[in-house]
């Protein structure tokens, strides 16, 4: 079953949408949004709002090289992009979200490069595990329950590898400690199950929460085993490996004598003066 090709219009000013609108054909697509548009400017007179047409931008998901005529709203084209920015994320034609990874990839960097005189401190371990959910993990899991789910396996892969470096920096471990020990003896869940968590807490939210327009938000569709196509946001809630759990830190009985003391499972190299 071929894709159905959609046509977005995307206002940066105001963080603003219109649309988006499918159809199997693109040039259907497009005159449907079209229509929309038409309609649009009695709308804006009507709030008295005003939008700014060189900044707007039309995307056309799929895989055709030859773009309809231009979209046109008060009597100015629309021109098609190859990659649009909404509410931060940068969403492509391909849906595959290479250029939102890329990107959270890169401000994760940035921020763990600022904050390495913090990281390599000698601060108490929460307080450093504090700055870096706060500060790292929060732009590598930006808006992440909504676009987590169209990233290949190499891409989530690559958010995971910033998290792994991000931790070992702070505890200060050697190379012979596997990442996986050391995210178990902080009790830190991989990006994958905190996606994950954020995922159903949102759904749960909107599911049960008083606005009736969010209910069912992204519905799951039932679609047959041999269907192709792209995944949904709620996918990662229906995958049975995403059935985890938050691990939770609790208070553990004092040990009676010295003995009982547990080793620690990695060594912590101090900071240089």
């Amino acid at each position: 079953m071929r894709h159905k090709k959609c046509v977005k219009v995307v206002r940066s000013k105001n963080n603003q949408k219109a649309g988006p609108k499918s159809a199997r054909n693109a040039e259907h697509a497009a005159r449907k949004m079209q229509k929309l548009l038409e309609l649009l400017p009695a709308w804006l007179d009507q709030w008295r709002m005003a939008v700014n047409v060189g900044k707007t931008a039309a995307l056309l998901t799929g895989l055709k090289r030859i773009m309809p005529p231009p979209l046109k709203l008060r009597g100015s084209d629309i021109e098609w992009q190859s990659q649009v920015t909404y509410l931060g994320c940068r969403i492509d034609r391909s849906l595959r979200m290479v250029s939102q990874v890329n990107h959270v990839v890169s401000q994760a960097k940035m921020a763990r490069a600022m904050l390495r005189p913090v990281l390599t401190s000698r601060l108490p371990l929460r307080a450093k595990l504090s700055v870096y959910k706060t500060y790292v993990r929060s732009r590598l899991t930006y808006a992440a329950p909504a676009w987590y789910s169209l990233c290949s396996p190499a891409q989530r892969s690559k958010l995971q590898v910033q998290q792994n470096v991000s931790l070992r920096v702070l505890t200060g471990a050697g190379r012979y400690v596997r990442n996986d020990v050391i995210a178990r003896d902080l009790q830190i869940p991989s990006v994958e199950e905190f996606v994950v968590g954020l995922a159903r807490r949102m759904f749960d939210r909107a599911d049960h929460g008083p606005h009736r327009h969010l209910h069912n938000i992204a519905p799951l569709h039932t679609r047959p085993p041999d269907a192709t196509g792209r995944p949904l946001p709620r996918d990662l809630l229906s995958d049975p490996t995403a059935e985890i759990e938050m691990p939770v830190q609790t208070a553990s009985p004092a040990p009676q004598n010295t003995d009982d003391i547990p080793r620690p499972r990695f060594r912590v190299i101090p900071a240089r003066p």
